[in-house]
This record gives C-alpha cells, structure tokens and sequence, in this order.
C-alpha cells in the first residue's frame, strides 16, 4: 500500500524527467505499481483509511510521484454530475482538446508539493483522452470541468510538468480571458 512516504516531494529529479512508455501487455509489476496509485487514490478519500494512515487526499495520482519513471496514472473522481470516474491507464494521451481554456477558482493542488501554491492554472475545457487499462483494453475518455483538468494534471507529470508551471508568475490571479471558472 501506498503512503505519505513513497510519494516524492518537490524537487526530486524523478518529477522533471519525461516518463518512459510502458510496454504492452504491462508487466505484471507494472500492473501492481498502477492498481496501487489507485488504491491510494481510494484510500486517501476514506476518511477512516487516510486518519490512520497519515494519507492527503487525493484525486489524481502519477507513476513519477513515487520514483517510477512510466507513463502511468489513476484518477478517482466525481465529475459535476455526481458520477464516478476511476480509471487507471498505462500510456494516456490528450489525443484532442478544446480552444476553450478552463481553470480551478481555488487553484490546483498536488500530493508532491507540501505547501500551497496561489494561482490559476490555465487548462483546456475538454479533453479527449486514450489509454490502456489494467485489463489491456483501450479506453477513450470524452472530458470536461474537474475530470478534464485533473487528467491533465496527471499527463503533465509524465511530461516532467508540474501544475506552478502554468500559473502567471507576475500576477497569478489575473484571469484567464474567456475560460470558465470552476468551483471546487
């Protein structure tokens, strides 16, 4: 089970590197290392789970956020419909976005970094997103609001990105022309 411990803080290497493709069918340590980013993700929403074991809650995780360098994420979420999206994917990809720009009133936050961090992150609207699931399946994902930017949080960390990068260093709270805010 994943903790507080594993997760890489910022300013370790391992969270500016472009993470390696996973080889398919994923190997079944690879498949271990995915179905445990999102156990944690479960874990850390579950009041009980996260007291005893020290979690921050989380609805996003990436395989570089523990020192393994592949293109692996989970995401558990709801979106504004109430739904659940829980998907662990090997190899995602925004295979398409909208012009449409979209930010997180509160700004974004992440498991690897301790402090708080004012500012919008500028993100598209909606995405489209393919990957491979723990079954070896391809999924493709039509996403908007909260799911739209996690999942775009998460392909970043594969990409050695993290969310401050986006945010106006000059004036983190100056609004982003024409996206929709969203309430978190």
């Amino acid at each position: 089970m994943i903790t507080m411990d594993d997760i890489i803080r910022d300013g370790h290497p391992t969270l500016r590197n472009v993470a390696a493709e996973v080889a398919l069918p994923p190997s079944e340590e690879d498949k271990k290392t995915l179905s445990s980013l999102l156990e944690y993700l479960i874990n850390s929403q579950n009041p009980e789970i996260a007291k005893k074991y020290g979690l921050r809650p989380g609805i996003g995780l990436a395989a570089p956020q523990i020192n393994v360098s592949k293109r692996m994420i989970a995401v558990h979420l709801t979106d504004d419909k109430g739904a659940l999206l829980s998907h662990a994917l090997f190899n995602p990809r925004i295979v398409s976005h909208s012009v449409e720009m979209s930010y997180l009133t509160t700004g974004e936050g992440c498991l690897s970094v301790d402090e708080s961090i004012e500012g919008f992150v500028p993100r598209y609207a909606r995405v489209t997103i393919k990957g491979t699931n723990l079954d070896g399946e391809e999924v493709k994902l039509r996403l908007k609001g909260l799911p739209a930017i996690c999942f775009q949080h998460e392909i970043d960390h594969l990409n050695g990105v993290m969310f401050y990068d986006h945010i106006d260093k000059n004036n983190p709270h100056k609004a982003i022309e024409g996206a929709i805010a969203i309430e978190r």
